[in-house]
């Protein structure tokens, strides 16, 4: 990928390891090397006793089945209920009055649900969809906001063994369009509007553009969230209120195969037919039960949040089935961290004593450029554990969450993983792991990764690399939903009987796993291989930025021209003696090949709402092309500012 050697790589990584505090370790779920050493021994034995702490109806045959690779099956003939998994057994174990949900919306109305309170409205709802045709293997999109029903809704589907389909609130109806009549949905479950930065965003009618292209949708339900108008279609069109006003609270989970599908979940940013991954019952419920229970280190009286949206897989994972099925109290709130005010969150976490705060770099690299005022004005005292999700932390950010927000006693649990892997896959074990700050630390136990070159060799420490995954995972995606022969191109191809992850790596001499980002966005600059993380990650350690995009712009000498768009810190106003300096830097710490030929700043990167950022249409406004479609952005007129600010410099 590039001849950059172990030396430069390793000086990067010279941090000195934070090791768990002895309190912090001398309560944790892992402060020692037994389940590594477990999963070593036999690996398949380590999952099939992690698969124990779930409630199966019936015992698998095998553990798994690789019979026929890349279609493994895990648990093989196991049969369980997710729902039952996630609610019924909490209760039957005296949890039920526990709260399972609590909510807080944009405009600050609350809700909270108990284990007891949550089933009944499951139950309600698999009442509902049964009623209405719903039965088990039928597709069932979801496109709501982030509120209590959207939950209820995806956990009524797996009680009764249909396969829901959760797109992303801020996608365009265009996106939603594509994404129902790909899974073939019978029924869309959305809401009137969305409340969003004080403005509402009127949901049902943005669908009604998608719905009139989707044949096989039988019923429309509407959650009333804002009291947005909207015009009804007769006999498809139906009110969740009235529809769960006398509905039955009981409702028995239907018993479900391992290798029943549990869920498609389109992956963001596709160009052409949506990417539907599929993911299964038993193995995923397995993954993400294990991994909750160990990476978040959870106690029984967390209050834990996860920032994600639940279109996403990190929502889907790590709000809903991973928290729930380990019986613990998850926080959703529907807004944005910088509305009313930049220190909503904060406010948050203070007022709901906040244990465990799960979110992405992005949104790291924002609280940083607002200042420190937002957050020490608020009593973040309650926090124990913090984690990030999402693309690779650089180490300023890391350490700015680690002294800011964490106050220095928190462990950080900088997590790997893909929408395909279902689970996290590289992580630190908070009461265990010796953390680098930047370093995502290891693969967890019973996951075998590695970093290859072109050629498929193990790279040396400091050598950057392809990351692999080595073995079958209990999480992995089975398929891509009606297209098995894209799924072996995409990711077994690459390097026969291992699965091609996308991301270029390096290992440091300690063996740590330092993640570099896609390896799509590498740059070829006159025959030299660039990755813009590493560029990236150079602007963001000068002192006057705090986050940066690089795009490839195309150059008929180089191939690739290197453009930087930057967002600095509050205080620091750009100029040409600016632009220089940070030219300067990124040459001092990468090398004159990989000096940015422009760069731009703005006072906010495009970013969807769950804080990706949009290099392509970076790239466009860069190569002056079309914009497309730019509806699923957090806030769309960033792209025109910056549209406008680039074409006139």
């Amino acid at each position: 990928m590039t001849d950059k050697k172990s030396e430069d790589f390793i000086a990067d990584s010279q941090f000195e390891p934070l090791k768990p505090s002895a309190k912090f370790a001398k309560s944790a779920r892992v402060n020692d090397d037994m389940l590594f050493r477990e999963a070593q021994n036999d690996r398949l034995a380590f999952w099939a006793k992690m698969a124990k702490n779930l409630k199966w109806n019936s015992k698998w045959d095998r553990i798994l089945d690789d019979d026929k690779p890349p279609f493994y099956k895990w648990f093989t003939n196991g049969k369980l209920n997710v729902s039952e998994n996630c609610l019924d057994i909490h209760i039957n174990n005296g949890l039920g009055d526990k709260k399972a949900l609590i909510f807080e919306g944009e405009e600050g109305d609350t809700q909270v649900l108990t284990y007891k309170q949550l089933l009944k409205e499951v139950c309600k709802f698999s009442n509902v969809l049964t009623k209405l045709g719903i039965g088990k293997g039928d597709a069932v999109t979801v496109w709501m906001p982030m509120i209590p029903e959207a939950i209820i809704a995806m956990l009524a589907c797996t009680r009764i063994g249909a396969i829901h389909s959760v797109v992303f609130g801020g996608f365009s109806p265009e996106a939603l369009k594509d994404r129902i009549l790909d899974s073939e949905s019978k029924m869309v479950i959305t809401a009137d509007g969305a409340n969003r930065r004080g403005k509402v965003i009127p949901m049902r009618n943005a669908a009604e553009q998608a719905l009139e292209e989707c044949p096989s949708v039988e019923k429309v339900i509407i959650v009333k969230r804002t009291g947005t108008s909207y015009k009804t279609k007769p006999g498809r069109d139906l009110g969740w209120s009235e529809l769960m006003a006398d509905a039955n609270d009981r409702f028995e989970p239907v018993n479900m195969d391992a290798e029943d599908p549990l869920f498609i979940l389109y992956s963001s940013g596709t160009t052409g037919k949506p990417k539907g991954i599929l993911h299964s019952t038993g193995g995923y419920l397995v993954g993400v039960n294990t991994t909750f229970r160990y990476v978040f280190d959870h106690q029984e009286d967390d209050i834990y949040w996860c920032t994600a949206d639940i279109g996403w897989i990190t929502g889907h994972s790590y709000i809903v089935y991973g928290p729930l099925s380990n019986g613990s109290s998850t926080f959703i709130y529907e807004g944005t961290p910088d509305y009313p005010s930049r220190d909503r969150f904060w406010e948050l976490v203070e007022k709901y004593k906040v244990t465990v705060f799960y979110t992405a770099p992005t949104a790291i690299r924002s609280f940083m450029r607002w200042g420190n005022d937002h957050v020490d004005k608020r009593d973040l005292s309650s926090l124990r554990l913090l984690g990030s999700v999402g693309e690779p932390i650089n180490p300023e950010a890391w350490l700015w969450y680690h002294e800011h927000i964490g106050k220095g006693k928190c462990p950080i649990v900088d997590t790997w993983w893909q929408t395909e892997t279902g689970m996290i896959m590289i992580t630190p074990l908070p009461g265990l792991t010796p953390l680098k700050p930047g370093s995502a630390s290891w693969a967890f136990p019973g996951i075998e990764v590695d970093v290859l070159d072109d050629n498929g060799n193990p790279t040396e420490a400091g050598q950057r690399g392809f990351l692999v995954i080595k073995s079958p995972w209990p999480a992995m995606l089975r398929t891509l939903h009606g297209d098995p022969e894209r799924f072996e191109n995409t990711y077994w191809k690459q390097y026969p009987g291992l699965y091609f992850t996308g991301d270029g790596a390096w290992k440091d001499k300690d063996g740590y796993l330092w993640i570099m980002g896609r390896v799509d966005d590498v740059l070829n600059v006159s025959g030299h291989r660039i990755g813009t993380m590493e560029v990236e990650s150079a602007l963001v350690e000068h002192p006057a930025a705090v986050e940066a995009a690089v795009i490839g712009k195309v150059h008929e000498i180089k191939g690739h021209a290197i453009t930087a768009f930057v967002t600095l810190k509050e205080g620091y106003e750009g100029s040409d003696e600016l632009v220089q300096e940070l030219k300067s830097h990124v040459g001092k710490k990468i090398g004159a090949i990989a000096r940015p030929e422009e760069i731009f700043f703005t006072y906010e990167l495009p970013k969807t709402r769950s804080g990706k950022i949009m290099r392509r249409l970076l790239r466009d406004i860069a190569e002056q092309r079309d914009l497309g479609d730019v509806t699923t952005l957090m806030d769309p007129q960033v792209v025109a500012t910056i549209k406008e600010g680039y074409t006139e410099k």
